[in-house]
């Protein structure tokens, strides 16, 4: 097959690459080659690849029951919702089919909570460098101009601010306004892997002004929940709870899964009628998400991830060093980037030849993903061969 010509709307950059089968960690193309996955299909893979207990759990599930419309009870929707709601101390679960769609419902959600409270067009407070997705009202509250362009017009109802910007909320807060809901990533995926200064002092101040203020505190996880910075969540680095928190990626393994997961107060808003999704929930995406959860908390791969994530972050700058030309190594667990002082787009490509698949976000960031079941051993190969690569880069662009 010609890569290079096929019949798919042009909505993507794609790499000179097609990937065959894969193996924890590692990645296959058709010729044979061998890739270290350093972005677990962006935070996606959360068992790596082929995973026995993941590929044991669709076989059996897809023998007997794959979908079953949500006008009938499902119970591996009602196991998986509880296990969700048991780790993360929130109520119930509304289940999609990806990040953008569980956003979609937590906007849904401010609006009502909006609406209950007598407030003319609610608005929400978002985050420059936000990433919340593509539909239309994820696209609005998205910090991105570049993903914004061609859109217009947005939709009304978001106001934004600078991320990690106490004060700047508590002005808003101050003045007279139509605010129902704050809507933030604990750590910025997309737009950089930007990480608060205290990540626990900001999501405790965000949550003392909802509360001033009787807005809700949304907590978009879609990149950084699901054990990826070392806690099941990333709100649990700190000591507050959300009112709503959206998820997806990491849950499903790579089946697609989304959820909207809120405590009493924004639960109690959605009755019947009010919101709905006819694949959300199938048994199938759900006895995954459930299996993912339970290899999880049976292998320890939280304590992996924070382990991992070390040994990956002290070899770069064991390599990188003092490098003019690298800005910072921002990390939590296994969500990292490295900032270069210049765009570094061309890396992505450069890495692929080297057979390590990497990202670049915000032009000059080298996202890593990984699995959350990468070793030692792979870790190291990974920072290794990254770090190489950055070295080779800058020097070679700073003549």
């Amino acid at each position: 097959m010609n890569l290079l010509k096929n019949n798919l709307l042009n909505t993507y950059k794609r790499l000179p690459v097609s990937f065959e089968r894969g193996e924890g960690v590692w990645l296959f193309d058709q010729f044979g080659n061998k890739y270290l996955d350093g972005l677990s299909g962006v935070a996606v893979n959360t068992l790596g690849h082929n995973h026995p207990s993941i590929v044991s759990a669709i076989s059996e599930q897809a023998s007997k029951l794959i979908h079953v419309s949500n006008y009938y009870h499902i119970q591996e929707q009602c196991l998986l919702a509880k296990k969700i709601t048991s780790i993360s101390a929130l109520s119930s679960v509304f289940f999609c089919n990806s990040g953008c769609e569980a956003n979609e419902a937590a906007i849904k959600i401010a609006r009502l909570h909006g609406n209950k409270n007598h407030i003319e067009a609610p608005s929400i407070i978002v985050m420059d460098s936000a990433f919340h997705g593509r539909t239309m009202a994820t696209l609005s509250a998205t910090g991105s101009r570049r993903a914004q362009a061609g859109f217009e017009p947005l939709m009304s109802g978001f106001i934004r601010v600078p991320y990690d910007d106490i004060d700047a909320i508590k002005k808003i807060a101050s003045q007279k306004n139509n605010v129902s809901a704050i809507l933030v990533e604990p750590i910025q995926g997309e737009g950089g892997i930007n990480i608060p200064q205290d990540l626990g002092g900001y999501l405790s101040s965000l949550r003392e002004i909802c509360d001033d203020n009787n807005w809700l505190l949304m907590l978009d996880e879609v990149q950084c929940g699901i054990g990826r910075t070392g806690e099941w969540f990333a709100f649990q680095h700190s000591k507050i709870k959300p009112d709503v928190m959206t998820l997806a990626k990491g849950l499903g393994s790579g089946i697609p899964i989304g959820a909207c997961v809120v405590n009493d107060k924004a639960g109690n808003l959605m009755q019947p009628g009010k919101h709905g999704s006819t694949f959300g929930g199938n048994p199938l995406a759900c006895i995954v998400g459930l299996t993912t959860l339970d290899v999880m908390k049976k292998d320890d791969l939280l304590s992996n991830a924070i382990l991992q994530g070390d040994i990956i972050v002290s070899r770069l700058k064991a390599i990188v060093g003092e490098h003019k030309g690298i800005k910072s190594i921002r990390y939590k667990g296994l969500m990292i980037g490295v900032e270069l002082a210049m765009p570094c787009v061309d890396l992505i490509e450069i890495a692929l030849q080297n057979k390590l698949l990497i990202n670049v976000t915000a032009d000059n960031v080298i996202r890593l993903l990984p699995s959350l079941i990468i070793n030692e051993k792979e870790s190291t190969l990974l920072a290794t061969r990254l770090g190489d690569l950055i070295l080779n880069f800058l020097e070679k662009n700073d003549k």
